[in-house]
């Protein structure tokens, strides 16, 4: 056997038992939601015919041609019983694309389509994308909301790294064609994690931005902001209101920034954002959840403290650590939830849970009161309430147990 067809067997093996293999649900420790064992995608499951060129004549020893460094951080949607995801694909090459994935459940067995997706530049090139926002609007399109990424013309000379994003914005039926529209413009310097909310606000497109001031820090600005624009094939916002504001000694004191589109829900819109704090070891990424008005989606009605999803385990570990990122859930019609989360800017995992548990959550969880004082007030009334519900004696030794009166 040739080194090419010793490689090309074992490797494709090892990508068919990752597809194959079942995804298995663990045991809650929260009660919020449920991880997975495995994660849903990863480098190691783009199809072979992406990395390696197949000819043996061309490639005697089987070397990857266009290596693939990462998968992560996708935006999701369900069409025709499909679940499908629009995945940041990184290369060795630092640039990403888009690329879907899908899956019969939602939890395991992805596979990309054949080809990544083209996506259309403006007049002025993408340097890179990635991170894209579906949302599947009134208006009938579905619509991607991406950072587009370009060098900052301002850079001086020999300064290779400061970057501009912008929110890049296409639309499509059905995941295969896309037209692209002009970028969105805002009264800010630089825009990412830009949402498009499903539905129209007094008549106009509805957009969640985050006003900053450079391509890493929000600066003086900073937090979600909500803005509305008359028309979508040239989209501009005026006026950027944050909603919620990024806030000292808390898990979004650096930075925060919508995930998907909000979840429309019997007691208002469900939010699922990330928030950022500078931490010894770098800036750390968790997820947390709020709720806003229905007729109002600017006024936040409901936010537990602290997050709702932090990384675990080997979701802390990989190119960027210690972050989890989310882009993209779907609301399934029985009312599970599967949320999409990238781990440490490395690979895609997936949490389960429902429409009611989430509600539960945001409404009964009690917000922040931003002092240790304060939380040490929160913790004393739950344990009051507790006690109140054990017999004696149950709490010997600081250890209660669930046999209420």
């Amino acid at each position: 056997m040739t080194i090419f067809e010793e490689r090309f067997q074992r490797i494709k093996s090892e990508k068919e038992r990752l597809t194959e293999t079942p995804n298995k649900k663990l045991a809650s420790g929260d009660g919020l939601c449920e991880r997975y064992k495995f994660p849903v995608l990863t480098a190691a499951h783009v199809p072979l015919f992406w990395e390696y060129d197949l000819d043996p004549r061309s490639n005697p020893y089987f070397m990857k041609r266009f290596g693939i460094n990462a998968v992560f951080n996708a935006g999701a949607i369900k069409l025709s019983g499909k679940y499908l995801l629009v995945v940041r694909v990184e290369g060795y090459d630092r640039k990403s694309l888009f690329a879907v994935a899908e899956s019969a459940n939602g939890t395991d067995g992805f596979e990309f389509w054949q080809y990544p997706l083209e996506m259309p530049e403006t007049r002025e090139p993408d340097v890179n994308i990635y991170d894209m926002r579906l949302t599947a609007h009134e208006d009938g399109w579905i619509y991607g909301l991406f950072c587009t990424e370009r060098k900052d013309p301002a850079a001086a000379p020999g300064d290779e790294s400061r970057a501009v994003a912008q929110c890049g914005i296409a639309r499509t039926r059905d995941l295969r064609t896309w037209e692209r529209l002009a970028d969105l413009r805002t009264p800010s310097t630089q825009q990412r994690n830009v949402v498009l909310h499903p539905e129209f606000i007094d008549g106009q497109y509805a957009f969640y931005t985050r006003p900053q001031d450079s391509f890493i820090e929000a600066g003086h600005g900073g937090g979600i902001a909500l803005g509305l624009a008359p028309c979508i094939e040239n989209a501009q916002i005026t006026l950027e209101t944050v909603i919620d504001a990024k806030k000292y000694h808390t898990v979004y004191e650096s930075k925060n920034g919508q995930g998907p589109a909000p979840i429309k829900t019997r007691l208002g819109w469900l939010h699922l954002a990330h928030g950022v704090r500078h931490t010894a070891a770098g800036l750390r990424y968790v997820l947390y959840l709020f709720m806003t008005d229905i007729a109002d989606p600017a006024k936040v009605i409901y936010k537990p403290a602290g997050y709702f999803l932090a990384p675990e385990g080997i979701e802390r570990t990989g190119d960027v650590s210690n972050v989890v990122f989310s882009n993209g859930w779907i609301m399934d019609d029985d009312g599970s939830v599967f949320i999409y989360y990238g781990s440490s800017d490395t690979r895609l995992h997936v949490a389960t849970t429902s429409v009611e548990r989430l509600l539960d959550y945001v409404t009964h969880t009690p917000p922040d009161g931003f002092t240790s004082l304060a939380s040490r007030k929160t913790l004393t009334s739950l344990i009051d309430r507790n006690l109140a519900l054990l017999t004696p004696g149950q709490t010997k030794g600081g250890s209660a147990y669930p046999v209420l009166t």
